[in-house]
């Protein structure tokens, strides 16, 4: 075990750690809550245009980078639960570029089930927060969450077209540099504030277990339903709704989903 962690596991010492941690955290973010709206724009893919958009951002990265799917003629990555699902993107504004999109994939009956119904449902070993136990109408999954390489950064990351993506830090800000990290937790705050608007009660995710224990470090503390099984990596599902969502988010992150919801409701009133 690395210093580090042992540090973090101690049982005084890595309680005032982990305290000094996540209140940076939250300072961090209450200066990223402030910039965010001043570099890039949460909307809805409100007509046929935009959602062209979205397949060709999941075209890029699912098919393009990752190989999850293969490569399509026309350069747009959609499957079958896109006629039922509502999507959001981020644009990052300065350049009028998108940088990432997510949806949403709801049910309107039995006849239309979601993605981790049909290929991960016996990875569901919870059965109080089991789909079936709730209205069709009411569950959804996130899913085909999807951020360009241009908008990703991480300290490993010093070019870019390296393995995951880096961007090229003399074309952005310094404070532009500072949201970017922060596109996938707006994506999943867009995400629910779409769930929540369309009377969505149960969300369900398939997603890796160390990207849930950083949701959680910010306060989205989605609930593990089974154990990871290998889908597009490692992933286990897992389960969130609207009152786990707000009660947990610290001062810093509210204020980010306050902006992010502001958007995202001006636009689902414009869904074609």
């Amino acid at each position: 075990m690395s210093w580090s962690k042992k540090l973090l596991n101690a049982p005084v010492i890595g309680n005032i750690t982990k305290r000094i941690a996540s209140m940076k955290v939250n300072h961090d973010a209450m200066n990223i809550a402030e910039h965010f709206t001043q570099f890039l724009q949460p909307e809805v893919a409100i007509n046929d245009a935009l959602r062209d958009e979205v397949f060709r951002i999941r075209h890029n990265v699912y098919c393009e980078e990752l190989a999850f799917e293969k490569i399509k003629d026309e350069g747009k990555e959609h499957d079958e639960f896109d006629a039922q699902s509502i999507f959001s993107m981020i644009k990052h504004k300065p350049t009028d570029t998108y940088t990432s999109c997510v949806r949403v994939v709801r049910s309107a009956d039995a006849s239309e089930m979601l993605p981790i119904e049909k290929y991960c449902l016996e990875s569901i070993q919870n059965t109080e927060l089991h789909p079936r136990n709730f209205a069709r109408h009411e569950i959804a999954e996130i899913s085909r969450l999807a951020v360009k390489s241009d908008f990703r950064r991480r300290r490993t990351d010093k070019f870019k077209g390296s393995a995951i993506g880096a961007i090229s830090e003399s074309s952005y800000s310094e404070t532009e540099l500072r949201c970017f990290p922060f596109i996938a937790i707006g994506l999943y705050m867009a995400a629910a504030t779409m769930s929540i608007e369309t009377g969505v009660k149960h969300v369900y995710v398939m997603m890796e277990p160390r990207l849930a224990r950083s949701m959680k470090f910010v306060g989205i503390n989605f609930i593990q339903l089974g154990d990871a099984i290998d889908y597009h990596g490692m992933r286990a599902p897992y389960y969130i709704n609207p009152t786990i969502f707000m009660e947990n988010l610290s001062p810093g992150f509210k204020c980010l989903y306050v902006a992010i919801a502001k958007d995202i409701r001006e636009h689902l009133a414009l869904v074609e």
